[in-house]
C-alpha cells in the first residue's frame, strides 16, 4: 500500500495480495481516521460479500473466487468502543460482465485498488440496536 494526503483526502493504493478491510481498517487507525468517508475501484480474485436478513437480524454471505472488477466500493468511518469501524459496500462483475453487490466482509487485491479516504472533523460512534439487530450511529452523548 502506499499513499498521498490532500488536504482532508488520502488517495491509497492497494496492491496485489492485500486485503481490502483489514488494510484500510489499520490505514484510518493509523491515521487517527475517526470519522469519514470511502470510495473506489479495483480488482479482486477472492471476495466474501453479504446481505443483511432484517426479519432474521442476521448477516448472509457468499464467497467468489476468480477474476472480477471492483466496480464501486463505497462506504464510512466511524468508532464503535473507541475502535475504528468500517462500513463498506462493493459491486462487483466477472468475465461475463453479471454484477453482483453487499456488505463488503473481505476482499483480497488481484491487481490494484485505487480508493479515495475523506476524513471529516469530529466523532461518530456505533452502539448495537437490538431492535434492528445492526451497530447504528449513535449521536447521543
Amino acid at each position: 500500500m502506499d499513499y498521498a494526503k490532500f488536504g482532508s483526502k488520502y488517495i491509497v493504493r492497494l496492491d496485489k495480495g492485500e486485503e481490502i478491510f483489514s488494510t484500510l481498517k489499520d490505514f484510518c487507525t493509523k491515521n487517527s481516521i475517526k470519522l469519514g468517508t470511502v470510495y473506489g475501484l479495483g480488482s479482486t480474485n477472492a471476495i466474501t460479500i453479504g446481505l443483511f436478513n432484517t426479519h432474521e437480524k442476521k448477516y448472509y454471505s457468499k464467497e467468489f473466487k476468480g477474476d472480477f472488477e471492483i466496480l464501486n466500493l463505497t462506504g464510512n468511518i466511524s468508532t464503535m468502543n473507541g475502535e475504528t469501524y468500517l462500513h463498506l459496500h462493493v459491486i462487483i462483475s466477472d468475465s461475463d460482465l453479471r454484477s453482483y453487490g453487499g456488505h463488503l466482509n473481505s476482499a483480497i487485491v488481484s491487481g490494484t485498488a485505487e480508493i479515495i479516504v475523506e476524513s471529516i472533523d469530529g466523532t461518530v460512534d456505533r452502539k448495537f440496536d437490538s431492535e434492528v439487530g445492526l451497530n447504528l450511529y449513535n449521536f447521543r452523548r
